[in-house]
Order: C-alpha cells, then sequence, then structure tokens
C-alpha cells in the first residue's frame, strides 16, 4: 500500500509539474506562421496564460520535427530563465521554469543546458528564503537531466525537511555515482535521531527513506535500522488520538477556536483504541499524519530488516512450539517493552494489523472511507503474511483474525481484493497450520472470476497469484486450477492485453491430456465469450454497476438471442464455470453474434489468439501421446471452418493452425495414414479454398510428406491412389475452371504444393507417373496462356510453370524421383547437406545433365 508522500504532492500541485499542464498553460502554441511549434513555446514566455490542455494535446500531437526546439533556439530560452533567476521571483519565473521543465521532459535525449543556468537551478533550490513552487521546479528540472556532471547539490546543511526531500530526489536521480545514497541516507538519520517535539517534521522525508531502501537495501548499517525500528513503533503505536486544529486565518476567523475533538472511527464512533489510518477526523496532527505514512512503508521496511532466510533452522526450530502453550506464554511476553527493536516493531505492526481488522468491520458512513477500508485490508493481510514468514509465533494469533474474515468476504459485496493475499497467506502457512483451504480456492477460482472478471485488478493479482505460486502448488490445487479453466478464461476474454503475457506463462500448467481438447475449443471460442460477457453484463447489471464499455454498439437483436431459451444452454456451455469434459459447436452462436464482432473489446481478444495458441500447443506437444495428437489434429480440421466471424480473425488463426498441423504430423508421421478418410474429406471441400488457402497448402503438403510406407508400413498402394484421384480432381477444379463465387481464384502456393505433392505420390506408386506428366505439361502451357496470366500474378505464373518443369525433369528417372521425393533416413542426415560428395544437389545436378543428354539426341 502506498499513500501519497508529501513530495508528491507538492511535486504535483504546489508547483504545477502536474501541469505540465498548469506549467505550460502561457505556452501560446496557437501561434501561425512557418516557426516550429517548439519556437513558439519559447518565443511567447511573456504573453498571457492560454488553455494548458491544449498545450499538452498538441505536445502530444507533434512528436515530429514541427515540435523540435533547436540548441540556439534553447540556449536565447536559458539564457531568459536565468536573468529571471537573478530578479526577484514572480510570475514570469514561474512560467519561464514551467517551459523549460515542459521542454526538458518531452524530449527522449537528454538535453544540455547552459552551467549558469544549471547552476542557477541548483542555487534557487538550496536557497531557504526560495518560495516553494519554484523550488519544486528546479527539482523536477534537476531530476529530468539527471544525471550530470555539473552537480554541485548537497543535502548535509538543509535544515528544511521539505527541501531537503526535494535536493535528496536530485540526489538519488544521479543513480549512485559519487556515493549520493549513502549521503542522503546518512543526512535522513541523523534528523531521525532527533527527538525533540519542536524539531523538523520527517513526513517528508519517509518518502525519501523508503526509496532509499529500494535502492540500496545493503547500505544501511544495524545502528541505522534499530533506530528506524524504533521510530516506526513510536509513529505507529503513539500517535495523537485528537484531532489537529483547523487552520487559522483568512477574513472569516476568529480569535476563539473550538477545542480539537477525539478521533473517530469510520462508523462515527469515538475512536477507543490507538489512531490508525482508518482513523477519522476533520483535521490531523502532523504525528497523525506521519503515522499514515509510516504504515505505507511498513512492510517494506519489515522485509528488508526481517531475517534474510525465513526458513533458517532458528525458524524451523521455534516453528515446533506453535500450537503449544509455550507458544501462547511466549507471544504474550513479547508485549514487553524490553524486546529488540525489530521484534517490537513486528509486535507493534501485529497489533497494528489487528486493529485495523477490528475497523474494517464496522460501516463506513462515507463511500471514500469504505473504500480505504478495503485497500487497508489488503495491506494488513499482505503484513501479516509477511509478519509469520519472519517469526512463526505470530501464525495463531493471526488465524484467529483470519477466519472471521473469510467469512466475511464472501457476504461483503467489493471487499474481494482480500481474497487473494488471504488465498496467498494460506498457501504459505496452511500447512504449518493445519488448515483446509479449500473454501478460500474455490472461491478464488470459482465465484469470483464468474462475478468480477470485468474488474481489470482483481483479474491481474488472480492471474498473478496463479503464474507466482506455480511452483509452490500442490496437486490437489494444481488439479482444482485445470479444472477450472473455463472460469479463468474469461479474465483473459475480457482484459486480454495486459493479461496474455501472463497466461502465457499459466498454460502449461493448466493443460494435460484430460483438458487439452476442451481448451482448444475454448481458446479459438475466445472471442466469442467476450461478446458472450459484455451480453452478460448488459443484461444484468444495472447501469450504475455496469463497467465501461463500447456504448455506441447497439445489438438488441443480441441481447434477445442471449435470453431466448433456443440458444440458452449454447450460452451456457459458453459460459461455463469448470470444466466439463464435452464440446459444443457453437456455430449458431457465432451467427447470432455476428453483430458483437465490431466490439473493440472483442478486436483486442482476437489480437490475443495467436500468440496463446503458440503457447498451447507448445506446452501440449511436450506431453501428447498418439490418441491425443490425432484428436488435436482432427479439432484443427474441424475449427478451421467454423470460428466466430471477426475480421482478419480466420486469417490470423489458420496461420497457426496450419503450422501447428505440420508439427503433429512431425511428431506422428503415421498421423495422415490413421486420418486418411477424414482427410479426404477436407481436401474434398473445394468451396473453402479460399478462406482456407493456409490450411489446404500445409494438408496437401503433409499428405505429400508422409503417405508412405517410410513413415506407416500401413501404407498401402490403394490408399496413394485414393489420395492422388482426390488432389488431381482438386488440382483440374482450381486451375481448369473459371474463378467465381463458388469456386474463388485459388492461390499459387497451393497449385505449386498440389503439383509436389502428385508428383511424390506418382514417384511411390509408378503406374500414376503418366498422368501426372501429363497433367504438369498441361499446367506448363497453361502457365503461359495469357487467360491463366490474368488470374496470377506474372511473378506467381512464372513460379508455376518453372516449378512444373522441375518436376516433369524428376520424374523422366523414375528411380531418382524416388530417391528425392521419399528420401530413406539415411539421407535425412545432416551429412547428406554438408559433404559434397554425397549431397543432393550434385545428384539433382547429375539427373538434370542426363535429362538434358538425352533431349538432345532426340529427333527433331
Amino acid at each position: 500500500m502506498c499513500l501519497v508522500s508529501p513530495g508528491l504532492e507538492s511535486t504535483t500541485s504546489s508547483s504545477g509539474v502536474k501541469g505540465n499542464c498548469s506549467g505550460a498553460e502561457s505556452s501560446g502554441l496557437q501561434g501561425s506562421g512557418p516557426r516550429s511549434h517548439g519556437s513558439q513555446l519559447l518565443a511567447d514566455v511573456d504573453k498571457s496564460p492560454a488553455d494548458g490542455l491544449y498545450v499538452l494535446a498538441e505536445a502530444s500531437s507533434r512528436r515530429t520535427g514541427s515540435w523540435e526546439i533547436q540548441d540556439e533556439e534553447l540556449q536565447r530560452f536559458c539564457s531568459r530563465v536565468t536573468k529571471l533567476l537573478q530578479e526577484a521571483p514572480g510570475p514570469a519565473t514561474v512560467d519561464a521554469l514551467q517551459r523549460l521543465f515542459l521542454i526538458v521532459s518531452s524530449t527522449k535525449y537528454p538535453r544540455r543546458l547552459e552551467k549558469a543556468c544549471v547552476d542557477l537551478l541548483q542555487t534557487t533550490l538550496c536557497l531557504p528564503t526560495s518560495p516553494e513552487q519554484l523550488q519544486v521546479l528546479c527539482a523536477a528540472i534537476l531530476r529530468e537531466m539527471s544525471p550530470f556532471n555539473d552537480l554541485t547539490l548537497s543535502c548535509d546543511h538543509t535544515q528544511n525537511t521539505r527541501q531537503l526531500s526535494l535536493v535528496a530526489s536530485v540526489l538519488l536521480a544521479q543513480g549512485d555515482r559519487n556515493g549520493e545514497i549513502r549521503q542522503v541516507s546518512q543526512r535522513i538519520f541523523k534528523i531521525l535521531e532527533n527527538r525533540q517535539p519542536e524539531g523538523p517534521s520527517v513526513r517528508p522525508l519517509l518518502p525519501v527513506l523508503s526509496k532509499v531502501i529500494g535502492l540500496a537495501p545493503g547500505i544501511l548499517v544495524e545502528d541505522q535500522t534499530n533506530l528506524l525500528s524504533k521510530r516506526l513503533v513510536d509513529w505507529l503505536r503513539y500517535a495523537s488520538i485528537q484531532q489537529g486544529l483547523p487552520y487559522s486565518g483568512g477574513f472569516f476567523s476568529t480569535p476563539r477556536t473550538r477545542q480539537p475533538g477525539p478521533i473517530t472511527e469510520v462508523d462515527g464512533a469515538v475512536a477507543s483504541d490507538f489512531f490508525t489510518v482508518l482513523s477519522t477526523g476533520q483535521h490531523f496532527t502532523e504525528d497523525q499524519w506521519v503515522n499514515m505514512q509510516a504504515f505505507s512503508m511498513l512492510r517494506k521496511w519489515l522485509l528488508h530488516s526481517g531475517p534474510e532466510d525465513p526458513g533458517s533452522p532458528d525458524a524451523d526450530d521455534k516453528s515446533e512450539l506453535e500450537g503449544s502453550m509455550l507458544s501462547v506464554l511466549s507471544a504474550a511476553s513479547t508485549a514487553s517493552r524490553l524486546l529488540p527493536p525489530r521484534e517490537r516493531l513486528r509486535e507493534v505492526a501485529f497489533e497494528y494489523c489487528q486493529r485495523l481488522l477490528e475497523q474494517s468491520n464496522r460501516r463506513a458512513l462515507r463511500k471514500g472511507d469504505s473504500d480505504l477500508q478495503k485497500a487497508c485490508l489488503v495491506e494488513a493481510v499482505l503484513v501479516l503474511d509477511v509478519l509469520c514468514r519472519q517469526d512463526p509465533s505470530f501464525l495463531y494469533r493471526t488465524l484467529s483474525c483470519l477466519k472471521p474474515l473469510h467469512r466475511r468476504l464472501g457476504e461483503d459485496p467489493g471487499s474481494e481484493r482480500a481474497l487473494v493475499p488471504l488465498a496467498q497467506f494460506f498457501l504459505n502457512h496452511g500447512e504449518a497450520a493445519a488448515m483446509d483451504a479449500e473454501a478460500i480456492y474455490a472461491q478464488l477460482l470459482g465465484s469470483l472470476p464468474s462475478e468480477r472478471f470485468h474488474s481489470p485488478t482483481l483479474a491481474f493479482e488472480v492471474i498473478h497469484f496463479c503464474t507466482h505460486n506455480l511452483a509452490l502448488f500442490d496437486p490437489h490445487f494444481l488439479s482444482l486450477l485445470r479444472l477450472s479453466f473455463p472460469n479463468l478464461f474469461k479474465f483473459l476474454a475480457w482484459n486480454s492485453p495486459p493479461l496474455t503475457a501472463e497466461f502465457v506463462v499459466l498454460l502449461p500448467a493448466l493443460v494435460d491430456a484430460g483438458t487439452a481438447v476442451e481448451m482448444l475449443h475454448a481458446l479459438l471460442d475466445l472471442p466469442c465469450l467476450t461478446a458472450a460477457l459484455d451480453l452478460q453484463l448488459r443484461s444484468t447489471q444495472t447501469p450504475s454497476e455496469r463497467p465501461l464499455w463500447d456504448v455506441s454498439l447497439r445489438v438488441p437483436s443480441c441481447l434477445e438471442a442471449f435470453q431466448d431459451p433456443q440458444f440458452q444452454g449454447l450460452f451456457r456451455h459458453l459460459l461455463r464455470t469448470k470444466a466439463s469434459g464435452s464440446t459444443e459447436r457453437l456455430t449458431p452462436l457465432h451467427q447470432v453474434l455476428k453483430p458483437m464482432a465490431s466490439c473493440a473489446r472483442v478486436a483486442q481478444c482476437v489480437e490475443a489468439i495467436p500468440v496463446l495458441l503458440q503457447a498451447f500447443f507448445s506446452a501440449v506437444t511436450q506431453t501428447a501421446d498418439g490418441p491425443l495428437i490425432n484428436q488435436l489434429a482432427l479439432l484443427l480440421l474441424e475449427r478451421s471452418d467454423s470460428l466466430y466471424p471477426v475480421p482478419q480473425y480466420e486469417a490470423r488463426v489458420h496461420r497457426v493452425l496450419s503450422s501447428q498441423l505440420l508439427v503433429l504430423c512431425k511428431l506422428k508421421p503415421s498421423l495422415v495414414v490413421e486420418l486418411s478418410r477424414e482427410l479426404l474429406e477436407f481436401v474434398g471441400s473445394v468451396s473453402s479454398i479460399r478462406s482456407r488457402a493456409s490450411m489446404f497448402t500445409c494438408v496437401v503438403w503433409a499428405i505429400g510428406e508422409y503417405l508412405s510406407v517410410t513413415c506407416d508400413k500401413r501404407c498401402t498402394a490403394e490408399q496413394i491412389n485414393k489420395f492422388f484421384e482426390a488432389l488431381e480432381a482438386l488440382l483440374f477444379e482450381v486451375t481448369q475452371s473459371r474463378p467465381s463465387a463458388d469456386l474463388p481464384c485459388c492461390p499459387p502456393e497451393l497449385v505449386t504444393a498440389l503439383m509436389t505433392t502428385l508428383t511424390k505420390l506418382a514417384s511411390r506408386s509408378q503406374d500414376l507417373i503418366p498422368r501426372v506428366s501429363l497433367f504438369l505439361s498441361k499446367m506448363r502451357t497453361l502457365a503461359q496462356n495469357p487467360a491463366t496470366s490474368s488470374m496470377h500474378s506474372e511473378e506467381d505464373t512464372e513460379s508455376i510453370r518453372i516449378r512444373a518443369t522441375e518436376l516433369l525433369t524428376l520424374l523422366k528417372m523414375p528411380s531418382v524421383a524416388q530417391f528425392v521425393f521419399t528420401p530413406t533416413v539415411g539421407v535425412c542426415q545432416p551429412r547428406y547437406h554438408q559433404d559434397t560428395n554425397v549431397a543432393l544437389p550434385l545428384a539433382l545436378r547429375t539427373v538434370s545433365r542426363l535429362v538434358e543428354k538425352e533431349a538432345g539426341l532426340l529427333p527433331g
């Protein structure tokens, strides 16, 4: 959990750096003439403010030369900024700095400014009397230019903590080139050592300190670690329970001020325990703000300062006492203040999280407080998980808090996000606590994806939980995960762009022999699922609860079909929550949902399918056996003509399916013989050639490559003849008939593949050689026909002619053709393609010479 830091507040509000908007409000980019927009930006420094949103629109849309600022122009502008920084600060100085920040932050390469300008920026930043807005702008510009060599900043003598946080942000942006991280951390800890109540506020320094911990975890020494642990204990446990005083001043202020009231709970009751981030009030004191800031960095600090190896022997010995009376006595004794700083911080952190869990049970009066309750609930469970990993003596006390939490999560809408860290907790500690987390996992993989698939945050967290913990899942959970893949696919269908990479990692764990066929169907139907989920939301949720969708899409016919009993069985199958072990042909739904094909979310889903199919096949081919390979190959043939009609979807999917069919054939060369009947039916469907050209080409190639006795002893001359006749008829139809709506123009790749396959089959059944030779001669003549040239490009026609000539040449020597087209296993070895004495090209050249010589001896 990360609350907004004071330093960030300054950067985004008081400085105007939030604007590049407010910073460029007087940019005046609307000028005309031949000058570039960058020149106009610099020239209009003294003009009246214009619309800052227009500036950002221009800046984002002008990423070409028209937005460039030449070095000479920039240097002139820097001189202007230098002059303004030497004068009394005013609106012109602020405006110029905002423009300079916009310039240096919107370029891909670092901008080099004049040394005098850089020095004045540093001087203004470090000057105690400089207005805060100027300091924030100077720091922002220097950060954008980092790292650079002219830095003279030092935080050793800076007393104001807000100013120190800005200086430190610039130093940390240097990347620790000269020990800046150590310099910053030492200065911050020197201020933390000051316990005077009137001392400087540490609130602006905590985000910087958190950044230091992230950049260089090992830089803190033991004394510094203990000091920060002590301070965190004080900030978390001993903040005031009285509200702060309202800000005085203003026309309506009076000398009388009411005494501040007590801090209240989110339900309006007076707080009866210590202050937390969920305590409410009209105004907060400084120590209360620090309390909130401390909680936002607590988990990060616990992870840094905890034991290096939570699974060390000491931790294991300690865990043996869990559940015993010794554990209870130990837990009671830890409340003593005599504990070392780190152990004391863990105890206070546990009390703080315990209090947050209690506060989250209260009914909030305001929606903002209710949302904060849910966020704090998530963070509290995460912190408790860290505590139990570092010190197992917390485990049983934590379980007593979390057991009722799970029951409440099922009843309180909107608190589902806490389910993921709760599942993580029981995954980490369920075995030690002898807890059955079946109900939690069932809710995580069951009702949560079904009801909240449209929440992008939940979708990412659930899928990340699955991918991040794959190594920790036991066989039972993996089985539950595989059965729940239709539910998880709802997250993918609705949030495909951000979740595609996560599912590429997750798919190998979901695929097994029992789910592979059903999962492939589900992947191919994923865009259809996206459309169905859209209809489900439109038909069930009230307008105030609906997530964002394309409101311009009006689909009354689809909504009627969604509620029509005729289609409800198919929709139920599509929206099922668990693997059913059966498949349904969803072709009727493809037509019903056709108006949804133009939906933007469906189009996004389509983009992810090829990547997901590649990941699926990469996983399934590692373990697939013979029967499963047969099932997958049949599915590829069947589904190639049964896809949801989204623009470009069929072409993209066919490219993947055709390549994977060849992979399956390579894995199991006997596949063509075993599926000969289905393949003959496939190549006989001439009308779908144009829509499935890539599939036809690969099927035809596979027939020629694997329909031989070498690949399967069961291959017979009768089978070869059947395939030859079917492919011969197909080639005749696609080349001799005029293109029409029923028989469109055949792609040249398929024509050449058909000719090659027919030649291969003829070389294995030599009675067919005269027929194929005659056909190839016709094809060579046909390729030179002007009518054919109009059907194909000149290059394609030439390719067909050359292929026909090559194949005819080979068939003149049948034994050599068989050697070339049906090589033995030895010929496939690498030496046949490396050794010039036995290489296949040598054999082909020899055949060519013999054929040419024979042709030269023939008369006329």
